[in-house]
Order: C-alpha cells, then sequence, then structure tokens
C-alpha cells in the first residue's frame, strides 16, 4: 500500500458527533478531504441549518442529524439510518465550570452523561456493523483533563479521565476484529468559545488565562482546530491499524512541559 491510500479514507463513512462547530467541524472537514463520507449530528435545529450551510461553502457534502447523544434509541436510530459507520469519532461534549462543593448532582451527572455515557452508546451501537464489515475506528476526543485535575471542572476531568478507559476497553475488547479505538486528547484550541479568554484587554494586555495558557505550552501559541486534522486523518486511517488504546495529545507541549522557571 502506497503513502497515499495509506491516509485515503475513499469508500468509508464517517460519523462524527457534535461537528456542527468547532473541533467537530474541522475534524469533519479533514476526513472529508481524505475522502470519507461524512455524518454529523448535533442537538439544536438552529446549529444544524447553520453547519449545512457552512459544509456546503467549502464544497463538503454531508448527512446531518438531530440527535441526542445521550439517548441510545436515538443514536441507534441514527447509525441505521445512515447505514453503518466505518469511521466513529465521539466528539460531542459539554463543560460546565463550577467549584466541587457548589456543584449539584444533577449538574455532575448532566456532563458525565455527556462526555462519558454519550460515547459509550455511540460505540456500542457502531461496533456490530464494524464487525460486520470486518473492522473499523473509534477516535474518541478525550482532553488534558484525561491526565489532569484543574480547579472547577471536577465533572470534566472525571469524564474525560473515564473517557480514556473507555478508550482502552474498547481497544482491550475488540481488537480482534480489527476495530481500533484511540483518543485525540486536543490543548487549548482556539475557538469561539475560548475567545473572550484570549480578547486583548482594554488596556493592551492580554487576558490573564490567556498569558497563562502561553505560558505554559511550549509552542507559545494556541491551538488551531486544523491543528487535530493530522492527527484525526492518521487514527481514522489505515495508517493507524496497528495502533490501539493510545490517547495522542495534540497540546503543543504542555503536558510535556513543568512550566518556565521565574527568572
Amino acid at each position: 500500500m502506497d503513502i497515499i491510500e495509506l491516509f485515503s479514507l475513499k469508500g468509508r463513512t464517517a460519523l462524527v458527533t457534535g461537528a456542527a462547530y468547532g473541533i467537530g467541524f474541522a475534524i469533519a472537514e479533514a476526513l472529508a478531504g481524505a475522502g470519507a463520507e461524512i455524518a454529523f449530528c448535533c442537538r439544536s435545529e438552529e446549529h444544524l441549518k447553520t453547519a449545512l450551510a457552512d459544509y456546503s461553502a467549502r464544497g463538503i457534502s454531508v448527512r446531518g442529524f438531530i440527535c441526542d447523544v445521550t439517548d441510545e434509541a436515538q443514536v441507534v436510530n441514527m447509525i441505521k439510518k445512515i447505514g453503518g459507520v466505518d469511521i466513529l469519532v465521539n466528539n460531542a461534549g459539554i463543560i460546565k465550570r463550577i467549584p466541587m462543593t457548589d456543584m449539584s448532582a444533577e449538574d455532575f451527572r448532566e456532563v458525565t452523561d455527556i462526555d462519558l455515557v454519550a460515547p459509550f452508546i455511540c460505540a456500542k451501537a457502531a461496533i456490530p456493523g464494524m464487525i460486520e464489515r470486518g473492522g473499523g475506528k473509534i477516535v474518541n476526543i478525550c482532553s488534558m483533563m484525561s491526565e489532569l485535575g484543574r480547579e472547577t471542572v471536577s465533572a470534566y476531568a472525571s469524564a474525560k479521565g473515564g473517557l480514556k478507559m473507555l478508550t482502552k476497553n474498547i481497544a482491550s475488547e475488540y481488537g480482534r476484529f480489527n476495530i481500533q479505538c484511540n483518543g485525540i486528547g486536543p490543548g487549548y484550541i482556539a475557538t469561539p468559545q475560548t475567545e473572550p479568554l484570549r480578547r486583548v484587554q482594554p488596556d493592551g494586555t492580554r487576558h490573564p488565562f490567556d498569558r497563562f495558557i502561553i505560558s505554559k505550552t511550549p509552542a507559545g501559541r494556541w491551538g488551531e482546530p486544523h491543528d487535530l486534522s493530522g492527527a484525526a486523518i492518521f487514527l481514522a486511517s489505515h495508517a493507524s491499524d496497528f495502533v490501539n488504546g493510545q490517547i495522542l495529545y495534540v497540546d503543543g507541549g504542555i503536558l510535556a512541559y513543568i512550566g518556565k522557571q521565574p527568572e
């Protein structure tokens, strides 16, 4: 197999959850560029319409679905409508930044339901079809919080840590069926959601959190959504056929760096 074929996704169907914008959109766009047929889902009719227009503007043909990925019946029905998937990217997720002692159990459960239970539901629904096809790829969007804790993100870190272990367990349980399940752990990515944290302050200085992230990142910048494209194509393609149960951190080096010493 030559190098182009190794990374080609032609003839394969990819489902990317939560791909109406941001990281999910960038990953779906990258997979489409490698030849995959793309399906995506989101929970909002408004986001669905906007996303379909955005994909169309980039010349990408996609199928979009309204689906609550925490609802097993909806997920099963969506995959049935798609006709099965060869590549599943579990990207849908939320975060609630609330100090642990102020956080309700209801809020904690909502985060873990979307960030951990939903990937279980989607993988469970996709795996039987992958087995029938002779294999498949599952890519779980993990986080640096799969490895590290931080103030106010107890639910998110718990869910993403659990997602890391779900990734390893799927690899352990279904690797014999030629199914590879790996994760991508994004660093701090410049998206519309993080724009307020990167905005120059009225006095011309950088936002304190922006300064903090830059100081902790050897690359000296925030990541861009397209920085995840190569990792996504690799983990979705034949290039990773003997890679299983791994988390690939695309973080500009944050997890490798203790931080700059005081001058």
